[in-house]
């Protein structure tokens, strides 16, 4: 049975590890292979399967690629993902490898355990969990923890008895790994991508595999085919959120997962007549207001392609990537994600003003 299952690869990883960019390598090597994307966006713009379909690999058509956008995947599994999988499945020509890409803020063991959903385990098995890290922002510290300084303030304030939702995302993403990937290592010089590795290596309880990426580079033959039947290990892979709803279980309490955290909105700026001040200016905006990830597309005048812009912190990238299409209305659209306090309002005004400078 386990021959004739199609695999499927999770990509996961925290906001602006590379795992679009990782994919768009991926399909761009598969040799021919049909590969089926299903693609979950955080906002309201789908940014990430617009950045897929640009692509032009043969291999995968835009009929191939799903995106479910009606919020986080781990918290519609049954609602989105499911139907989502069977229907794929029942088409006459079916993928040669599924690829699934979650959003940012998603906890993976939810998608995981829904391979053993009755309709899908006959069909479909997890060949392995990739969980891509940002390097360079983890050796910057945005993940590092003060295990003394911690420990005091516990003693102090009963209130502060666990860690902060990003700490915890990011643990149950490296906890559910077959395979991490240091994406970003050629930020960072070699003592501190082996910090980074060593950082990594014990917010998980598990001992997965590790390999250093630059650019999302990472040969499909080492990302596909790992066999491992992820479905079947869920019991060893729980996340956070699943060990406190185990414990206000057996304590007869009522524990709720959600993203109240987090929020993001999308700024429609006009065109940007000069795109290299306003790509500093976001750096700024970015700067003073506590953005987390900021990534769309900008029209830029007298240019037949659009233009993307993937920042995460004040790091951005930017580049065109396929022409307009026939009748598509040029614009530049932003998704901003922040934390919940985030100055919408503020941060808007901002890039408004900076694409019309």
């Amino acid at each position: 049975m386990q021959g004739q299952k199609i695999p499927a690869t999770v990509i996961t990883g925290f906001l602006g590890a590379g795992k679009t960019t990782m994919i768009r390598h991926l399909l761009s090597k598969a040799d021919g292979r049909r590969i089926a994307l299903i693609v979950n966006e955080f906002g309201d713009l789908g940014v990430d399967g617009d950045v897929l379909k640009g692509c032009g690999a043969e291999n995968c058509t835009e009929d191939d690629i799903v995106e479910l956008t009606n919020g986080c995947i781990c918290c519609t599994v049954a609602d989105d993902f499911i139907p989502t999988m069977e229907k794929l499945l029942d088409r006459d020509e079916k993928p040669d490898h599924i690829v699934i890409e979650t959003s940012g803020l998603a906890l993976p063991q939810p998608l995981v355990a829904a391979f053993n959903w009755p309709g899908i385990k006959p069909r479909v098995t997890v060949d392995g969990v990739i969980t891509v890290v940002d390097s360079a922002a983890v050796a910057d510290g945005r993940f590092a923890e003060d295990h003394e300084r911690l420990d005091a303030q516990r003693r102090d304030d009963d209130a502060l008895d666990h860690e902060s939702p990003l700490e915890e995302l990011f643990e149950d993403q490296l906890t559910a790994a077959d395979l991490i990937v240091l994406n970003k290592a050629d930020l960072i010089d070699d003592t501190r991508l082996e910090a980074v590795r060593s950082d990594v290596a014990v917010r998980s309880k598990r001992s997965p595999a590790m390999v250093t990426a630059k650019g999302g580079e990472v040969p499909p033959a080492v990302l596909l085919g790992l066999g491992m039947e992820s479905e079947a290990d869920i019991a060893n892979r729980k996340s956070h959120h699943e060990r406190a709803h185990d414990a206000a279980h057996e304590a007869g309490e009522d524990h709720h997962h959600d993203h109240d955290e987090f929020d993001s909105f999308v700024v429609e700026a006009g065109a940007i007549a000069d795109p290299d001040r306003f790509i500093e200016q976001l750096k700024s905006i970015i700067s003073d207001h506590d953005v987390l990830r900021l990534k769309g597309f900008a029209d830029v005048p007298g240019k037949p392609m659009r233009l993307v812009i993937q920042a995460v912190g004040t790091r951005i990238d930017s580049y065109f990537d396929r022409p307009w299409s026939v009748g598509e209305v040029r614009g530049s659209r932003l998704v901003v994600i922040g934390l919940h306090d985030i100055d919408k309002s503020t941060i808007e005004t901002a890039i408004r003003q900076a694409a019309g400078g």
